[in-house]
């Protein structure tokens, strides 16, 4: 597909500088980009690339300076990441428009409801009353389980395991390998030291427009819903336990661990590798560094926490300092030691 300056200037409401003619095909990283690739500048450290790039088009902020002439065709705009992300995301939405039908071999069930304009892969699998909403994409070897929702526009990537009863929303991307609706980790242990295994009654819920990274799981609830909700971005190698409720906008980076039943508010930030106890509340807005050990409810909304065992930004940063310099005060102390006892042994001789 090829788009020329004045499109991609309409697309994202842009001013261009050049030759408004010239048509890209693809997208490039600026100090690598060709004649026919659309590249961006953002971060002013790749600002010397401008001036030596092959790009035919690149986009930039419009307050940008420029300091030698250009060869590429500019267009200017308030937000060049998030215009060249938009135009990203638009071109692959064209792209998937143009796969639509069903491949073989596929099993539906005769029950099953199928949209218009989907698109299934081959050798997968769509059980009994399951929906698949309109436009929606089924990718291959994906399994989406009896009487569970697929809303319209979402993309189950190669490998997507939906379990039963599960509801996914409108416009979801789930990525290749992820399963949701796995049982939940509930075991009820015995006098004779076995355990019992509680049943997974529950679904899972995913709202409209999430995102969810490959390889991650979510469990269903014992009871009730395990919950993603709105806008909520999602990394690979998740592992999200039965009953946790995700709030709107939320966003929580790779090897996360969330225990069952927490409830996170709304545009919580959580970096990875980070660690959330079962049984907690985290506030609205907060920001939790990667590692991070989260062991009780966080009740003040807005704030940032570091450190295992958890504490606040600010004071986690000081405890590393000190941390950092431990065998200087090692050495000190030990000094002092020497020094104390010298002087103890000097006052005891002058005693006697």
């Amino acid at each position: 597909m090829q788009f020329s300056a004045e499109q991609i200037a309409t697309l994202i409401q842009g001013k261009i500088e050049g030759d408004s003619k010239v048509s890209v095909e693809g997208f490039g990283k600026i100090e690598e980009a060709g004649p026919h690739d659309l590249a961006f500048l953002a971060n002013p450290k790749y600002e010397e690339f401008l001036y030596t790039t092959q790009a035919g088009v690149v986009i930039v902020g419009e307050q940008l300076e420029l300091k030698q002439p250009v060869k590429s065709t500019l267009i200017r705009v308030k937000d060049a990441y998030s215009s060249f992300a938009a135009l990203m995301q638009y071109y692959q939405q064209m792209k998937a428009k143009q796969m639509v039908g069903i491949e073989e071999p596929v099993y539906i069930h005769p029950t099953a409801k199928i949209g218009d304009q989907v698109y299934i892969g081959a050798f997968s699998y769509i059980g009994e009353n399951a929906v698949i909403g309109n436009e929606a994409k089924i990718y291959a070897q994906s399994y989406v389980g009896a009487n569970t929702k697929i809303g319209n526009r979402t993309i189950l990537h190669p490998g997507v395991k939906v379990y039963h009863d599960c509801l996914v929303g409108n416009d979801v991307t789930i990525h290749a390998g992820t399963v949701l609706g796995s049982d939940g980790f509930g075991f009820a242990p015995q006098q004779n030291g076995t355990y019992n295994k509680v049943p997974q009654l529950g679904n899972v819920v995913i709202e409209d427009y999430v995102e969810i990274g490959a390889n991650t799981c979510i469990d269903r609830a014992t009871m009730g819903s395990t919950i993603i909700r709105k806008g909520t971005k999602l990394d690979n190698l998740l592992q999200i336990a039965h009953n946790v409720e995700v709030g709107e906008h939320g966003v929580i980076a790779a090897q996360t661990g969330i225990s069952g039943s927490t409830k996170i508010g709304k545009n919580v930030m959580i970096g990875g590798q980070a660690g959330l106890a079962g049984h907690i509340n985290i506030a609205d807005g907060t920001k939790i560094n990667g590692m991070t050990g989260i062991s009780k409810s966080v009740t003040e909304p807005n704030t940032s926490l570091s450190g295992r065992p958890a504490m606040e930004f600010g004071e986690s940063m000081r405890a590393m300092a000190v941390y950092k310099r431990l065998p200087q005060l090692d050495k000190k102390i030990k000094e002092l030691e020497t020094l104390v006892a010298q002087l103890i042994k000097e006052r005891d001789a002058i005693s006697s």
